[in-house]
């Protein structure tokens, strides 16, 4: 096992300082788990120490997954004291988004890195696409979809987002924004399908990459165990403030500049991987 000198410990431990308490923020604030912010900082974080090696990047995103489950669970009560989640939809969604989250896991247990990272710049593009070009409220249909249609894209929402390390807000609420909810209530509702990414695909994370060579050293899995609890207890604390700057301020001016910060970060990982 690896042991760290003490100065590059104190640089690990404010690179997570730093990644958790932006990460908390962007939880709550746009329901995305944080993954975007956690995942290249852990990942960088990794290579600048010399530590890990090809299973770096698996481990960000499975470390990611596991902060997401306290951090979802923080948010989405502060959005519950808004009256802003959809229940209905949150019940009815979340046992797919969970099972896809699982096999989310599975497919990245057995992808390269380079593969992963590729999945992963693709997906943040995407993300990057929707908050920063489209219009809040373009409306492909009046309602949410139901019966396979729902379990189809539920499942699809959970398996991108356990491969990415985010939460549900990135496709969640794209889904539901698209299919005519209210911004809000998508971020809120969202916020519920992170909690269930998060639980499944971290065990996934863990399972998956029980023996896989190149992780950085305390890591159980694909999941490190100190990064975790810092930027989880971080992200937890910060997560409620994020929730309620999302309902005053103004969300147009903060799409935009959120998209181009994944825009850099989605070719920044897909470049360090190569």
């Amino acid at each position: 096992m690896t042991i760290l000198p003490l100065s590059e410990i104190l640089m690990l431990l404010a690179a997570l300082t730093g990644a958790g308490l932006v990460g908390g923020l962007i939880a709550g604030l746009f329901g995305v788990g944080g993954g975007t912010v956690i995942v290249p900082a852990l990942f960088y974080a990794f290579a600048v120490l010399g530590i890990g090696g090809e299973g770096n990047l698996h481990t960000a995103i499975g470390t990611s997954l596991l902060t997401i489950v306290a951090t979802s669970w923080r948010s989405l009560r502060a959005h519950r004291s808004h009256g802003a989640v959809d229940e209905v939809v949150l019940r009815t969604w979340t046992p797919w988004v969970a099972f896809g989250g699982l096999v989310g896991a599975a497919v990245a247990g057995v992808t390269s890195m380079t593969g992963l990272a590729i999945v992963y710049g693709v997906c943040v593009l995407l993300v990057s696409a929707q908050m920063g070009l489209l219009p809040e409220r373009i409306v492909l249909r009046s309602e949410m979809p139901t019966g396979w249609v729902r379990r189809i894209v539920a499942t699809l929402i959970g398996l991108l987002s356990a491969m990415m390390g985010i939460g549900g807000g990135g496709f969640g609420g794209m889904t539901m924004t698209l299919c005519g909810q209210p911004i809000h209530r998508a971020v809120a509702t969202a916020s519920g399908f992170g909690l269930a990414i998060g639980a499944t695909a971290a065990f996934g994370f863990m399972i998956f990459g029980w023996d896989a060579p190149g992780r950085p050293p305390f890591s159980l899995g694909y999941v490190n165990v100190p990064a975790a609890l810092v930027m989880g207890l971080l992200t937890t604390l910060v997560a409620p403030y994020g929730a309620r700057l999302a309902h005053s301020l103004d969300r147009r001016v903060l799409r935009r500049a959120f998209a181009v910060y994944l825009l850099v970060t989605g070719i920044s990982v897909v470049a360090k991987a190569f």
